[in-house]
């Protein structure tokens, strides 16, 4: 089960870091994920993590946010900073088993197997 939190409302060029803790957690689920959804639009994939520590990104939020995670604490991370309008969505976290030798970043997330419920943010 995983289990978003941090969300929020904030201003142009704010930051927010949001949390995913993972119970259960498998470790054979080496791709972690942060995607997010707009109403009415596809999912898209914002930032991944292997078993490397290999972080890749979205190329809208390169710069601003960071992802990362805490074995000791099967939490992950998604650091954002100079938030902006665009960003404001539902942000979800997922968990998946390796799917390429080219890391686990997802532009859609239909790779990924588990899925958190989502965590709101808000930029104004």
């Amino acid at each position: 089960q995983l289990v978003e939190s941090g969300g929020g409302s904030v201003q142009t060029g704010g930051s927010l870091r949001l949390s995913c803790t993972a119970d259960g957690h498998d470790g054979s689920m080496n791709c972690l994920g942060w995607f997010r959804r707009i109403p009415d639009k596809e999912r898209e994939g914002v930032a991944a993590i292997g078993s490397d520590a290999r972080a890749r990104y979205a190329d809208s939020v390169k710069g601003r946010f960071t992802i990362s995670e805490d074995n000791a604490k099967n939490t992950l991370y998604l650091q954002m900073n100079s938030l902006k309008p665009d960003d404001t969505a539902m942000y979800y976290c997922a968990a998946g088993l390796p799917f390429s030798p080219m890391g686990c970043f997802s532009s859609t997330g239909n790779e990924y197997s588990y899925w958190g419920q989502g965590t709101q943010v808000t930029v104004s």
